[in-house]
C-alpha cells in the first residue's frame, strides 16, 4: 500500500502502459483518475477507486476542468503521470509537417499544459510527484523516427527544467524512458520488425507495461522523495 491516501491522474489510461499503471496504483491504495479520449471505454470497471475522466489532452479547457474536478472532489492531487502519446514514423524527407504538429501537440504541448496545471495545485500543498513518459529514442535517437524522437527529447528537457523550478515546493519531476515495450503501439511496426528488434535487447525479451508501471509506482511513492530531475531508462539493456 505504497500509495495509500494518494490521488493520481493518469493520462492515456485505457490500454498498454497507462492501464497497467492504473491497476498497480489502485492495488497500492491510490485513488486514480483515469483519462481516455473514447467515451465509455472504462464502463466495465467497477472499482470505486478508479474514476474515469474522458477528455482529449490537447484540449486546454478540458485539461483545466479535469484538474479542477480532482481538486474539488479530493482536495488534493499527489501524482500526475503524463502517459498519453502518439507515434508516427517516417524517414527524413518523408516527414509530413501536419503529422509532426500532431505529434508535438500530444507528446509535448499537452504534457507541458498538464504539468503546469497540476503544479499550481501541488505548490499550494507543498508536495507532489509528476512523472512524464519519455522514450529511449528521445535520448539516443532512432532511424525513421525524426518527429517522434524530437518530441520525446523535448519531454526530457522539459522534465529536467521543471524539476529545478519546482524543487523548492517539494514537487518532484521525473521521466521514464521506456525501451521496446510490448504494447499495441509498439506491435504496430509489424511482426518482422519486432523479431529483428528482439536481437538488440540484452535481456532477450520485450518489456511489459508492468515493468513501466512498477517504476511509476516507485517515483509516485515516498520511497523516491529525494529524487527529482531524473530520466530513468527501462529498456532491458537495449542497443538502438
Amino acid at each position: 500500500m505504497l500509495l495509500d491516501g494518494k490521488v493520481a491522474l493518469i493520462t492515456g489510461a485505457s490500454r498498454g502502459i497507462g492501464k497497467a499503471v492504473v491497476e498497480l496504483f489502485v492495488e497500492n491504495g491510490a485513488v486514480v483518475y483515469a483519462n481516455a479520449r473514447k467515451e465509455g471505454c472504462f464502463s466495465n470497471i467497477k472499482n470505486k477507486k478508479i474514476i474515469p475522466l474522458y477528455f482529449d489532452v490537447t484540449d486546454s479547457l478540458a485539461c483545466k476542468n479535469a484538474i479542477m474536478q480532482i481538486k474539488k472532489e479530493q482536495g488534493h492531487i499527489d501524482c500526475l503521470i503524463n502517459n498519453a502519446g502518439i507515434m508516427k514514423d517516417a524517414l527524413i524527407g518523408m516527414v509530413d509537417m501536419s503529422i509532426s504538429k500532431q505529434i508535438f501537440e500530444v507528446n509535448v504541448f499537452a504534457v507541458m499544459e498538464l504539468l503546469q496545471l497540476a503544479a499550481r495545485i501541488m505548490k499550494k500543498q507543498n508536495n507532489g510527484s509528476i512523472i512524464n513518459i519519455a522514450s529511449i529514442v528521445g535520448e539516443k535517437g532512432n532511424s525513421g523516427q525524426l518527429a517522434y524522437s524530437a518530441s520525446k527529447g523535448a519531454v526530457t528537457a522539459m522534465t529536467k527544467t521543471a524539476a529545478k523550478e519546482l524543487a523548492p515546493f517539494n514537487i518532484r519531476v521525473n521521466a521514464i524512458a521506456p525501451g521496446m515495450i510490448d504494447t499495441d503501439m509498439f506491435r504496430s511496426i509489424g511482426d518482422e520488425r519486432v523479431s529483428e528488434n528482439l536481437n538488440n535487447i540484452g535481456m532477450k525479451r520485450l518489456g511489459t507495461p508492468e515493468d513501466i508501471a512498477k517504476t511509476c509506482l516507485f517515483l509516485a511513492s515516498d520511497l523516491s522523495d529525494y529524487i527529482t530531475g531524473q530520466i530513468i531508462t527501462v529498456d532491458g539493456s537495449t542497443i538502438i
